[in-house]
C-alpha cells in the first residue's frame, strides 16, 4: 500500500513530537510527597496544579511551586522527578502551640486573644513570620484607642517539639494619655464652654476615672466633631464649616491636645415654609406637626425632627416606609431659607403574619392578646412599638425584640416577628434572708407568676421574721373578660410585734380576705376596686404607751372591718424591671363603711417618673402624699394604720419607721399625714454596663410623718444607693447621711436588705 505525502508528513510530526516530550518532560505515574509532618497529603494533591497521567515538564514547576506556598503551610518547597515519579519535598511551617501575654492589664488576654484571631494567628494555625508585623499594629491599635500610647510591645518565638511554636508577648503600658486641652479656634459668637458643654471626650474632672472622657478616641472625636456641626446647624449657621482638625501629643506621651479650626459663617433665618407632595393624610393634620416658621432662624433639629414627625404620622396610617426630605432654597443674599417638605407616603403596608418565638412556656394567646398591631390591618410604627413595650411590662421575659421583614414577592405586606427570652416565672422555693428591721427572714413560697403559661398569678406564702409571721393565698386573672377586666383573689393571717419595727410596743393578729377587680380605661390608666374583710385583733405589752392603753380602753381589742377601695393607675413605663422611661401615676382611697367597729378612711397619691438623660444614666422623680382619718363613732385615725417614714424603702439615712411623732414612752408611733419625695440618678456598675440585674445610684430624699402637713417636721439626706436582682434574690444597698438631723432622730448611714432561695 502506498502513502500519501501528507500522511507521511504527519506520522514524522507525530514521531517527533514524542522525542521531544521525552527530553523536556515526562508522563507522571505517580506522585510523592516528602517531609509532611501535620499536613495530609490529600491537601497537597488539592493545591497541586498537577495530575497523574498529565505531561510534567520543567516550565511547569513555578507554577507548581507557587500554588503550594499560596497554601501557607509551607516554608521551602522543590519539585524533583524520580523516573516517572513526580517528587514534592516540602518544609512545614510551625504550628502556634501557646500564645502567652505579659504586663497586660488594662486589656484582658481573652480580649487580645480575639483582636489576633481576627488577623490570623490563633493557637492551632500556621505560624508565619511575617503576621508578626500585623500583631504588632493590631496591639498598638487596641492599646491607642484606651489612650495609651506610650505601649511598647517585645514578642519572642520559641521552637518547641514536633514542629511547634510559642509565642511570647511582652508588653509595657505605659500611662494612659490625658487631654490637656481641646482648642475651638476661629468662634466669635460662642465660647469654648457653651461649644464644648456637650463634648464626649473633655479635659480631666473628678467624674473621669469612671467615663474615661479625657481620653482621646477617634471615634469619639468624630462624634463630637459632628455636635459641633449640629450646634451652629441648629443655630442657624447654614455655611458653618470645620476646616481642619490637629490632634497633637506630647513628646512623653501623657498628654494630648486637640485643636479645631472653624469657620462660623453668617446666620440664616426662615423666609417661608410649605409642605409637598402627597400629603395622604388631612393638611391640618400635617401642619400642626411643622416646628418651624417662617421669620425664625433656621435650626436644622427642628426641621430633622419635623420630618421625622411627619413620617411617623404617616407610618400609624401604614406607610411606614413613608420619606420626608427637607428641601432648603439658600438666598446667599437676604440670608434667608426657603423650606419645602416633600412627602412621598409610597405604599400602604399591610401586616401579613404576626410571629412569636421564644415563648416555650408562655402560651400564644397570652402574649397576642397584649398586641396593639393587628394582622392583615395596615401596618403602624406606633402599634408595633407599643405591643413590644406591653410584652416588656408582663414581666414574663428578660428581653423582647422585634423584627419587621418584608414578605418575598410582594411590596406592600410586611410580617411582624417578637422573639422573646422567657425568664423563670416561679415554682416552689425556700429562702432566708435579713433586713436591719427585720433581722432573719425565713420563706416559704409556691409562686407562679405565669401559671402553665396562662398569664394568672398564683401565690402561697409563708413568711417568719422578729417582727411578722405571715401566711397569705393571693390569685389573680388579669384577663378575667377578653376586654382585659381582671379579677383575683387574697387570703391572708398575720402576727405582728410592732416593737420589733423600731415602732410602739404592741402586737396584733390579723385575719383578712378580699378580692378585687380591675378595669382597664384605655392604654395607660386603669380603675381598680377591692373588698376587704379584715379581722384585727390587738394586744399590749409591758412597755406600751399611754396612747395604746388609751384606745383600748376607748376602742376594745378586737375589730371586724369591711373596707372597700377604689383605686387609679396611669402607667407608662417602659419595662416592668428597672425602668428608663415612662411613669406611673397612683391614686387610691379606702374607707371602712359605717357599722364596722372602727370608722376610718385614708386617701393616698404617689407618683414616679424616669428620664433618660444619657445612654446609661436615667434621672428619677418620685413624690408620695397621703392621710387619714377617722370618721363617726372613731375620732381619728387608729394608731396602727398610722403612716411611718424613714428606712432603705423611705427616707433612707434614718432608721426604719422611725420619723414622726413619738408615744409616752418616746418610741415612733407614726401618723396620720405623710409626705415623702426622692430624686435619684441611676447608673451602671463600672465595667459592667451591659447587666440589667445591677445598678447604682445617687440620690436625695426627702419626708415627714404627722398629725398634719407640716413642712417643719420634714427631713432630707443624701447618699448613694445599690440595687441587685441576683439569683438569690433582691439585694439593696444604701450609704446615705442626713442633712437635718434632729436629737430626737434615729440615724443609720448604712442600711441593706437582702432575701436568699435555694
Amino acid at each position: 500500500m502506498r502513502l500519501s505525502a501528507l500522511s507521511v508528513i504527519i506520522m514524522l510530526t507525530l514521531v517527533f513530537s514524542q522525542v521531544v516530550k521525552s527530553e523536556d518532560g515526562f508522563v507522571v505515574d505517580n506522585i510523592q510527597v516528602n517531609g509532611l509532618q501535620r499536613i495530609s497529603v490529600g491537601t497537597v494533591y488539592n493545591y497541586l496544579p498537577v495530575n497523574i497521567g498529565d505531561v510534567f515538564s520543567s516550565d511547569r514547576i513555578p507554577v507548581a511551586v507557587r500554588a503550594l506556598f499560596k497554601t501557607g503551610f509551607f516554608k521551602d518547597i522543590t519539585i524533583e522527578r524520580s523516573g516517572s515519579t513526580l517528587v514534592v519535598n516540602v518544609v512545614e511551617r510551625p504550628s502556634i502551640a501557646k500564645i502567652l501575654f505579659e504586663g497586660n492589664k488594662d486589656i484582658s488576654s481573652e480580649d487580645l486573644l480575639k483582636a489576633l484571631k481576627n488577623i490570623g494567628l490563633s493557637e492551632g494555625k500556621v505560624f508565619n513570620q511575617q503576621i508578626l508585623e500585623k500583631v504588632e499594629q493590631e496591639l498598638r491599635r487596641q492599646y491607642f484607642s484606651h489612650g495609651k500610647y506610650g505601649l511598647k510591645i517585645d514578642t519572642e518565638v520559641a521552637d518547641l517539639t514536633r514542629n511547634r511554636v510559642g509565642i511570647n508577648i511582652k508588653i509595657s503600658e505605659g500611662r494612659v494619655a490625658k487631654i490637656k486641652q481641646i482648642n475651638v479656634v476661629g468662634n466669635k459668637t460662642f465660647d469654648n464652654d457653651d461649644l464644648q458643654k456637650d463634648f464626649e471626650l473633655s479635659t480631666s474632672n473628678l467624674l473621669s476615672f469612671y467615663t474615661k472622657d479625657d481620653q482621646y478616641s477617634k471615634q469619639k472625636l468624630s462624634a463630637d466633631l459632628e455636635r459641633l456641626r449640629s450646634y451652629y446647624l441648629d443655630r442657624g449657621y447654614i455655611n458653618f464649616n470645620i476646616e481642619s482638625t490637629q490632634v497633637a501629643i506630647t513628646p512623653d506621651k501623657k498628654e494630648i491636645y486637640i485643636t479645631i479650626n472653624v469657620k462660623e459663617g453668617d446666620v440664616y433665618t426662615l423666609e417661608k415654609v410649605k409642605l409637598a407632595g402627597n400629603l395622604i393624610v388631612q393638611p391640618d393634620e400635617i401642619t400642626k406637626l411643622v416646628q418651624v416658621g417662617p421669620g425664625e432662624i433656621f435650626s436644622r433639629r427642628n426641621a430633622t425632627e419635623t420630618s421625622k414627625a411627619i413620617s411617623d404620622r404617616l407610618g400609624d396610617d401604614g406607610y411606614v416606609f413613608a420619606n420626608v426630605n427637607m428641601v432648603p432654597d439658600i438666598n446667599e443674599a437676604d440670608k434667608t431659607v426657603a423650606m419645602t417638605f416633600f412627602v412621598d407616603p409610597g405604599k400602604r403596608v399591610y401586616v401579613n403574619r404576626i410571629n412569636m418565638r421564644g415563648n416555650t412556656k408562655t402560651r400564644d394567646e397570652v402574649l397576642r392578646r397584649e398586641l396593639r398591631q393587628m394582622e392583615a390591618s395596615w401596618a403602624s410604627n406606633t402599634k408595633i412599638e407599643r405591643s413590644k413595650t406591653r410584652l416588656e411590662r408582663l414581666g414574663y421575659f428578660e428581653e423582647v425584640n422585634v423584627e419587621t421583614p418584608p414578605v418575598v414577592g410582594t411590596s406592600d405586606q410586611i410580617d411582624v416577628n417578637y422573639t422573646v427570652v422567657e425568664r423563670p416565672s416561679g415554682n416552689l422555693t425556700a429562702g432566708v434572708g435579713f433586713s436591719q428591721t427585720q433581722g432573719i427572714i425565713l420563706n416559704a413560697n409556691i409562686s407562679q407568676d405565669n401559671v402553665f403559661g396562662s398569664g394568672k398569678r398564683l401565690n402561697l406564702a409563708f413568711n417568719n421574721s422578729d417582727v411578722s409571721t405571715n401566711y397569705r393565698f393571693g390569685f389573680l386573672n388579669p384577663y378575667f373578660t377578653l376586654d382585659g377586666i381582671s379579677l383575683g383573689y387574697e387570703l391572708g393571717y398575720r402576727s405582728t410585734d410592732a416593737r420589733q419595727a423600731n415602732i410602739a410596743s404592741y402586737t396584733t393578729d390579723v385575719a383578712n380576705a378580699g378580692m378585687n377587680f380591675g378595669i382597664p380605661l384605655n392604654e395607660f390608666d386603669t380603675l381598680r376596686f377591692n373588698a376587704d374583710v379584715k379581722h384585727t385583733s390587738l394586744d399590749t405589752t409591758p412597755s406600751s404607751s399611754d396612747e395604746i392603753t388609751n384606745f383600748i380602753d376607748e376602742e376594745g381589742d378586737s375589730f371586724l372591718t369591711f373596707a372597700p377601695s377604689i383605686g387609679w393607675t396611669h402607667d407608662t413605663l417602659n419595662r416592668f424591671v428597672f425602668p428608663t422611661s415612662g411613669g406611673q401615676q397612683r391614686l387610691s382611697a379606702l374607707a371602712t363603711v359605717p357599722g364596722s367597729d372602727l370608722e376610718y378612711y385614708k386617701i393616698s397619691y404617689k407618683q414616679q417618673e424616669y428620664f433618660p438623660i444619657a445612654k446609661d444614666l436615667t434621672f428619677s422623680l418620685s413624690a408620695e402624699a397621703a392621710y387619714g382619718d377617722g370618721y363617726g363613732k372613731t375620732d381619728e385615725l387608729p394608731f396602727f394604720e398610722n403612716y411611718f417614714a424613714g428606712g432603705v424603702r423611705s427616707v433612707r439615712g434614718f432608721n426604719d419607721n422611725t420619723l414622726g411623732p413619738r408615744d409616752s414612752t418616746k418610741r415612733p408611733l407614726g401618723g396620720s399625714t405623710k409626705l415623702a419625695g426622692s430624686a435619684e440618678l441611676f447608673f451602671p456598675v463600672p465595667f459592667m454596663k451591659e447587666s440589667k440585674s445591677i445598678r447604682l445610684g445617687t440620690f436625695i430624699d426627702a419626708g415627714m410623718v404627722d398629725d398634719s402637713f407640716s413642712f417643719n417636721e420634714m427631713r432630707y439626706s443624701a447618699g448613694i444607693s445599690g440595687e441587685w436582682l441576683s439569683p438569690f434574690g433582691a439585694i439593696s444597698v444604701s450609704v446615705a447621711k442626713p442633712i437635718n438631723l434632729e436629737d430626737q432622730d434615729d440615724e443609720r448611714n448604712f442600711q441593706f436588705s437582702f432575701g436568699s432561695g435555694f
